[in-house]
């Protein structure tokens, strides 16, 4: 790895609490998806700050992807600034849409408040904190070494938490994650500020229904509940499926330890009655019941054998309950990825790990997926992976926070990065 260009670091040390500024600064955009709130002003204010460091903008509605309405526009922001010379381009990736705030918060979720080194907020780690690095990195390198070769590109994208189709999914198809315009990706989700993460486990959402007849409440006999359908296949899967998941082991280093079996999480279910209704209940049998299931698989497994394990419990219950009848339908599926550690990008950001923090990074798979799958599937760019400083167990949860110090060490990182990824072999 080069020798970093004369005072980098001490400009990143020096821009502290412009970092501190511009993380609370995105926070404050309270970009709840759904439905995909604040997207345009959160994209505008990071197109202002970037034009200022002299990146050229530009923004990318995506059209016709889930969600996008007038009220609600998916839209997305990319930078970029050429150096004096052609050369590689390093892009770094962030989401800009956060999941709800929900309860138990002691902080306003979106004041962003700063306390004992850390800032709080939703979003403030998974992955506006990430974002705001980034962008001091950047600006830093560009300030320490004008005359780079390249190009360093940026991104502000939506839709991540919903599964990125209006945001990196549509940019790919329009070839903003393919060469010849980016080599290089990294992506600052919260995996720990000395953890690369090179890939994730597998996704299959699925839809199943049970179905029933309706009858008066008060004559349930004559008709035939969905709901009772559905307990019958909860008492199943817990009897057979999960047991089973939890005997699958991976080879790949999946964090947290809890991550390296198979899961699946009974995300929704709703039967009968709306909780919507107003006055009192109408008594009726009810005829449907739908459930949403999350499975996440390892790279071991096969993604047929996946739903055939839950389609075999559905056909044996059609077989064992009188009237038992059902329909499945899948909502998502994203299959297990890993990125070789002797890519350029990985091998480089482990170099300034060492570098920085003077110790081996840990190589880590993400329990969940995130937007590097859009990269590699659509853009068909391998050289990517997820780096950032914020701490992956606080995602999404109350009183989410990110480290200062951790952002700084971060910010050194993505710089020391930016340089040996736009002079390789130098």
């Amino acid at each position: 790895m080069r020798s970093p260009p004369g005072g980098l670091f001490e400009r990143i040390d020096g821009s502290i609490d412009d970092l501190v500024a511009l993380t609370c600064d995105l926070v404050r955009f309270p970009t709840v998806n759904p439905p995909g709130e604040a997207y345009t002003p959160c994209a505008e204010y990071i197109a202002n700050r970037l034009r200022r460091s002299g990146f050229d903008i530009r923004f990318e509605r995506g059209t016709d992807t889930p969600g996008d309405t007038d009220r609600y526009p998916r839209t997305n922001v990319i930078a970029r600034r050429a150096g004096r010379r052609p050369g590689p381009t390093v892009h770094f990736n962030s989401h800009i849409d956060v999941v709800e705030a929900g309860e138990d918060w002691t902080f306003d979720p979106f004041a962003a408040t700063v306390s004992d080194g850390r800032i709080y907020g939703r979003g403030t780690c998974d992955m506006k904190g990430g974002l705001a690095t980034s962008i001091i990195a950047a600006e830093a390198y560009i300030a320490a070494n004008p005359g780079y070769d390249g190009a360093i590109e940026i991104s502000g994208t939506v839709d991540e938490e919903s599964g990125g189709f209006g945001g990196v999914a549509y940019l790919a198809h329009k070839g903003y994650f393919s060469k010849p315009r980016v080599d290089h990706v990294i992506i600052p989700e919260p995996l720990n500020k000395d953890r690369i993460c090179l890939g994730h486990r597998g996704v299959w959402w699925a839809e199943i229904e049970t179905k029933g007849e309706i009858a008066h409440g008060s004559m349930p006999f004559l008709g035939d509940c969905a709901v009772r359908h559905m307990g019958a296949v909860l008492e199943r899967f817990e009897r057979e499926l999960f047991p089973k998941l939890a005997e699958k082991r991976t080879a790949m280093p999946v964090v947290p330890e809890g991550a390296r079996s198979s899961t699946m999480n009974i995300n929704a279910i709703h039967g009968g009655q709306t909780d919507d209704y107003s006055g009192l209940p109408s008594p009726n049998v009810p005829d449907s019941c739908r459930m949403v299931i999350d499975r996440r698989f390892l790279i071991e497994e096969d993604i047929g054998e996946v739903k055939g394990e839950v389609v075999a419990i559905l056909e044996a219950l059609k077989k064992d309950r009188p009237r038992f009848d059902y329909a499945i339908r899948d909502l998502m599926e994203v299959l297990p990825m890993l990125t070789e550690r002797d890519q350029p990008v990985p091998a480089t950001v482990a170099q300034a790990i060492r570098s920085v923090m003077g110790k081996e990074p840990e190589y880590v798979v993400s329990p969940g997926t995130y937007d590097q799958k859009h990269v590699t599937r659509i853009g068909h760019l391998h050289d990517c992976i997820a780096y950032g400083p914020g701490i992956l167990d606080l995602a999404h949860r109350p009183d989410e926070f990110i480290v200062i110090a951790d952002m700084v060490e971060s910010a050194k990182v993505m710089a020391l990065s930016i340089d040996a990824l736009l002079h390789p072999g130098t």
